[in-house]
C-alpha cells in the first residue's frame, strides 16, 4: 500500500493501482450498480486530457516535459483495452456530477506518466492530477463533453443496424408484394391488402427514427469545453479556449464545435434528452412491429397463423413441440427498458439546478444502456426473425374467401344498411358472401366481379420505392 493525501486527510491506496485517493473515496461511497463505467466514456475522457495537454503546452501554461509525459501516457492508454481493475474501477452512478470519474482519469494518467518518467506512483510533486492533467479544465466541462464523445461513437453502430433492418423489411415487402391477406382495424376484419403492404408500413417509421437519431447525434458534436466550472472560463487561457476543440478534433477525427454560449451548454443538457427521446421513439416502433409479428404468427392451430417465424428454440419445459416467438418477445423487453431509461434521463435533465446539472452520471449510464441494447436487439431481430419469415398463403386465402369485408365495396352500390344486413347474414349462416349477394338480385355479374376483385382492391396505387401502398377506394 501507499499513502496519499487530499483535503480530507490521508488514505491507503493499493500499490498496484494507478488510481489514487479520490478514486478510493469514490469506491467507498458509490458501490451502487456493480457495473463498470462504459469503456467509450473512459476513452473519451483520455482523449480530452490529451487535447487539453496539447492546448496547455501551446499556451505555455504547462511545462513542456510534463505535457509530453501526459501525452505519452494518454497515447499508451488509448492504445490498449480499458483496465478496470487497476485503473478504472468506479461505478457508473456516482454523486458529484462526474467529479469522481474525472479525477479517476486524472490520477491514472498522472501515475502512468510518473512511472514512465522513472518516478513512483503518487509522487504528484512531479506530475499532479489536478495541477497538470486537469489544467484549464473542470469536471463540469470535461464530463459532459466526454459523455457526448462516447455517445457519438456508439450511436454509429446503432444507426447501421437500423439501416440493415430497414433493408431486410424492404426485401420482405418486395417478396410479399403479391401475397394477399386481410387487413384489420381494432383486431377486427377490415379490407384486403397485401402482406407486402404490412412490411412496407413497418419500414417507414424506422426511417423516421433514423433521421431523428441522426439529428440528435449531430447536436452532440457541440461541446462546452473551455467553459471550466460554470461556463465563465475561469483559470482558462484565451489560447486554450481557442485551441481545445481543434486539438480534440485532431485526436478524435470528429468535427466538433464549441458552444456559442458556454453558460448555456454547461447547465442545460437537452441534447441528451433529444437523443433519449429519439431512442424511445425507435423502441416504441420496434415494439409495435414485434407485437404485430407475435399476433400474426399466433397459433399454429388456434391463432391467426398468417406467418411463420423462424423456430429459434423449444418453447416449453412441459408442452412438447411448443415454439414461442422469443425474438419478438426480447424486442419488446428491450423496448420496455429503453422507455424506462427515457424517464430516468428526462428526470435527470429536468433536475439540474442553477449553473450545473449534477445528474449526468445516471443519464449517461441509461443512455449507454439504451444504445447498446437497441443495437444488439436490432441485430437479433433482423437475423433471427425478419429474414426468415414466410407466409401461410393457404390460411391467408381462406381468410379472404370467408371475409365479409367486401360489403365495404357493396355499400357504394346498394347502400350501407343493405350491405350491413348481408354481412350479418353471412356471419350467421357461414355462407359465402358472394353467394348471398347473388341471391339479392341487386348486383350485375360485372359489379360482383368488380367487388370481389382482390387484386384490384389492393393494388390501386403504387410507390416509387416498392409499389406496395394500398389506396383505399
Amino acid at each position: 500500500m501507499r499513502i496519499e493525501s487530499d483535503s480530507l486527510g490521508q488514505m491507503e491506496v493499493p500499490d498496484q493501482a494507478y488510481y489514487g485517493i479520490h478514486t478510493m473515496r469514490a469506491l467507498e461511497n458509490f458501490a451502487i450498480t456493480k457495473d463498470h463505467v462504459n469503456a467509450n466514456l473512459v476513452k473519451a475522457l483520455i482523449q480530452i486530457k490529451a487535447a487539453a495537454a496539447k492546448s496547455n503546452k501551446g499556451a505555455g501554461t504547462l511545462d513542456t516535459d510534463v505535457a509530453d509525459a501526459i501525452l505519452t501516457a494518454t497515447d499508451e492508454l488509448l492504445s490498449q483495452p480499458v483496465d478496470y481493475e487497476n485503473m478504472f474501477p468506479l461505478d457508473p452512478i456516482q454523486g458529484g456530477a462526474g467529479t469522481s470519474m474525472n479525477m479517476n482519469a486524472n490520477e491514472v494518467i498522472a501515475n502512468v506518466a510518473l512511472t514512465n518518467s522513472g518516478h513512483e506512483k503518487g509522487e504528484y510533486q512531479y506530475i499532479n492530477p489536478n495541477d497538470h492533467v486537469n489544467k484549464s479544465q473542470s469536471t463540469n466541462d470535461v464530463f459532459p463533453s466526454a459523455g457526448k464523445l462516447a455517445l457519438i461513437h456508439i450511436v454509429k453502430p446503432l444507426m447501421l443496424e437500423i439501416e440493415k433492418l430497414m433493408a431486410a423489411l424492404g426485401s420482405k415487402a418486395e417478396e410479399f408484394e403479391d401475397v394477399y391477406k386481410m387487413g384489420r382495424t381494432q383486431l377486427q376484419d377490415a379490407v384486403p391488402m397485401t402482406l407486402g403492404n404490412s412490411f412496407h408500413a413497418y419500414l417507414k417509421p424506422l426511417k423516421r427514427d433514423l433521421n431523428r437519431i441522426d439529428k440528435a447525434q449531430a447536436d452532440l458534436h457541440v461541446l462546452n469545453l473551455g467553459g471550466s466550472a460554470i461556463g465563465s472560463g475561469i483559470n482558462v487561457s484565451r489560447y486554450y479556449q481557442e485551441h481545445i476543440i481543434p486539438e480534440l478534433n485532431a485526436v478524435t477525427g470528429l468535427e466538433l464545435e464549441q458552444a456559442s454560449d458556454l453558460f448555456d451548454a454547461t447547465q442545460n443538457l437537452d441534447s441528451f434528452l433529444q437523443l433519449s427521446a429519439a431512442l424511445k421513439s425507435l423502441a416504441v416502433d420496434l415494439s409495435k412491429i414485434a407485437n404485430d409479428l407475435r399476433l400474426l404468427s399466433s397459433g399454429p392451430r388456434s391463432g391467426l397463423n398468417e406467418i411463420n417465424l423462424p423456430a429459434r428454440q423449444a418453447g416449453s419445459s412441459i408442452m412438447p413441440g411448443k415454439v414461442n416467438p422469443v425474438i419478438p418477445e426480447v424486442v419488446n423487453q428491450v423496448a420496455f427498458e429503453v422507455m424506462g431509461n427515457d424517464i430516468t434521463v428526462t428526470n435527470a435533465v429536468e433536475a439540474g439546478q442553477l449553473e450545473l446539472n449534477a445528474f449526468e452520471p445516471v443519464m449517461l449510464y441509461r443512455l449507454f444502456a439504451s444504445v447498446d441494447h437497441l443495437t444488439q436487439v436490432l441485430k437479433t431481430f433482423r437475423e433471427n426473425a425478419i429474414t426468415g419469415i414466410t407466409p401461410n398463403e393457404e390460411r391467408l386465402e381462406q381468410d379472404i374467401d370467408l371475409s365479409i369485408s367486401y360489403t365495404t365495396a357493396m355499400a357504394a352500390i346498394i347502400g350501407y344498411q343493405k350491405a350491413s344486413n348481408l354481412a350479418k347474414q353471412a356471419l350467421k349462416t357461414n355462407r359465402p358472401l358472394r353467394e348471398l349477394a347473388e341471391e339479392t338480385g341487386e348486383f350485375t355479374e360485372e359489379q360482383l366481379d368488380e367487388v370481389f376483385a382482390v387484386d384490384k382492391i389492393v393494388k390501386n396505387a403504387r410507390t416509387p420505392e416498392h409499389g406496395l401502398v394500398f389506396k383505399n377506394s
